[in-house]
């Protein structure tokens, strides 16, 4: 049973970072796509950040060169590192992951980007 765990949510002020991580239960790299989405209250899941074969990026275009998305080998883990955070990046996030045909979704951190 492959399992996605993310933590690092939490209360920040606005131009703050937080760090997102997304634990793997299987090698990291055996996912030919992982990604971060996002649901804020009342909206749409909406893809943030994906990275693929080659740990080639593409990111959203209301990311504007605030966040990176990561995934280290050794640590099984996948990362979001945002900074400049806006109120309106608020929402839950969600690691997502596809393996050999399967989807894969972590059950979500709360960012609240105020002040």
């Amino acid at each position: 049973q492959v399992q996605l765990v993310e933590s690092g949510g939490g209360l920040v002020q606005p131009g703050g970072s937080l760090r997102l991580s997304c634990v793997s239960s299987t090698n990291i790299y055996s996912f030919n796509r992982m990604a971060w989405y996002r649901q804020a209250p009342g909206g749409q899941r909406q893809s943030v950040a994906v990275i693929t074969v080659g740990d080639s990026q593409g990111y959203a275009a209301f990311v504007e060169g605030r966040f990176t998305i990561s995934r280290d080998r050794a640590k099984n883990t996948m990362y979001l590192q945002m900074t400049r955070l806006k109120s309106e990046d608020t929402a839950v996030y969600y690691c997502n992951g596809e393996r050999y045909g399967s989807v894969y979704w972590g059950q979500g951190t709360q960012v609240t980007v105020s002040s």
